[in-house]
């Protein structure tokens, strides 16, 4: 039986279902199909990346799905699960480019990224830049930005070779899930679930469903500047303003991500999300 892997037809999303499908105990094909949000449209929110993707799995159109983490919504179709992550790679946010001047310009679209960069320096001029990672990389080459901030994981995953400072300050928490590869399936489909369990990180999918379940108590969005990170011996919390004026930032022991939520929420983290 050869099992269908559901994924999006970017550079990135291709790499992450075939490293996936190179792993898997039987052979394997990738579907491509495109979401709302590769069409622009749909709703302004995490579920824009997933949605057709989700509907050909619960269809039987395809077998498994593979998502980059921090793009799957907090809430997963029903009869659908995340049924393995495989080893994550690292998280860190990299910094590429020289920001060494006073009122450097730095591109991102991240929220997270942008309240994390000003919190950190108020002097940057953060705007908005949008691509995929080679155009991103682009664009800064051209002068458009001084400097950009791209994951490591993605740069990593697409094989390209550039120069970054990993952005290591306190403040910068990566996004739930980050660095992370979520593997859907439907939970009544044993052959489908069997196979993909035999290629997870019993600790990376830990800290995958511990973070998400920050986010939930924080009932936190795509359009809220905040960032969860879990590495199995604790875990971290951001929670910011877009223009980096005012944040929280906690970090509680052991994998539990309810009561880092819950304490930042008291630290004035609700009033953030506001």
């Amino acid at each position: 039986m050869t099992l269908r892997i559901g994924t999006r037809a970017s550079a990135l999303a291709l790499a992450q279902a075939e490293w996936v499908a190179a792993r898997l105990p039987e052979e394997a094909s990738l579907v491509t199909l495109r979401t709302s949000g590769d069409d622009g449209r749909g709703p302004a929110d995490k579920s824009r990346w997933v949605d057709t993707i989700e509907r050909a799995l619960l269809a039987g159109e395809v077998d498994l799905a593979v998502h980059s983490a921090k793009d799957v919504p907090g809430e997963l179709a029903d009869g659908t699960a995340i049924v393995a992550v495989p080893s994550r790679e690292d998280p860190v946010d990299l910094l590429i480019g020289d920001v060494s001047r006073p009122g450097a310009r730095v591109g991102t679209a991240s929220l997270r990224r942008r309240a994390q960069l000003l919190a950190w320096r108020e002097d940057l001029d953060v705007v908005e830049l949008r691509g995929n990672v080679d155009t991103r990389l682009r664009k800064w080459r051209e002068g458009a930005v001084d400097a950009l901030v791209l994951a490591r994981a993605g740069v990593s995953r697409l094989g390209i070779s550039v120069d970054g400072a990993p952005l290591e300050a306190p403040v910068f928490v990566p996004a739930a899930g980050q660095g992370a590869l979520a593997v859907q399936a439907r939970v009544d489909d044993a052959h489908a679930v069997a196979a993909a369990r035999l290629i997870s990180d019993p600790l990376s999918l830990a800290c995958l469903t511990v973070e998400r379940v920050a986010v939930r108590v924080l009932e936190a969005s795509c359009h809220t500047p905040v960032g969860i990170h879990a590495d199995g011996r604790a875990v971290r919390g951001f929670v910011g303003r877009p223009d980096g004026s005012a944040w929280v930032l906690d970090e509680v022991d052991g994998l539990d991500g309810e009561r880092l939520a819950r304490r930042m929420l008291a630290a004035g983290a609700r009033e953030l999300l506001a």
